[in-house]
């Protein structure tokens, strides 16, 4: 069965990239612009593997990752953080809200071809 990944990201560059990178992966792609929009999204859907930008329009990325995984339907999903914050102490906050693995931007194609395929693969279905 084909994997999906749900991208929660706003800005239009970074969505081009993911794109290219999931499809390249063969994997489907669902689109997210905003915090609101991705809970419309997930209250139909559930993707094998979330991308979260944390700095996205209405609910604040952090917020949203805490969401997810009080959620017992969508918990299980690996969220990785897609992230510009790469101060000292981000990538804990990014992790101590919920989310599986952090990746800064700009985004490295390798480590994220990786990432997608370590949680995908390594998923109990």
């Amino acid at each position: 069965m084909q994997k999906t990944i749900l991208a929660i990201e706003d800005n239009f560059s970074n969505m081009l990239l993911i794109s290219r990178v999931v499809e390249a992966e063969g994997y489907d792609l669902i689109r997210a612009e905003d915090g609101t929009s991705a809970l419309e999204l997930l209250a139909k859907e559930t993707p094998d593997l979330i991308l979260l930008d944390i700095n996205i329009p209405g609910i604040h990325g952090l917020d949203l990752a805490r969401h997810l995984k009080s959620n017992e339907r969508l918990a299980r999903i690996p969220l990785i953080a897609t992230t510009a914050n790469v101060l000292l102490g981000d990538k804990e906050r990014c992790l101590e809200a919920g989310c599986d693995a952090y990746l800064p931007k700009p985004l490295d194609i390798r480590e994220l071809r990786q990432v997608m395929s370590t949680y995908l693969t390594n998923r109990l279905m």
